[in-house]
């Protein structure tokens, strides 16, 4: 891939606006898999559950 092609997906990134529920959904994947890297008994249930219970920063809420 070349700068250009990387420069307009970047670009069409930007445009992305999700609603709360693909960004809680964007967020438990991206915690899974980062967990799972570091401990291979982390589930995705485990994630889901902790995600449910502990509230989303007021920063992290766009």
């Amino acid at each position: 891939m070349d700068d250009h092609n990387l420069s307009k997906l970047v670009e069409l990134a930007r445009g992305v606006h999700m609603n709360d529920s693909q960004r809680n959904e964007q967020r438990n994947s991206f915690v899974y898999g980062n967990t799972k890297i570091e401990n291979e008994n982390v589930t995705r249930e485990m994630v889901e559950t902790i995600s449910r219970d502990v509230p989303m920063s007021k920063f992290a809420a766009r």
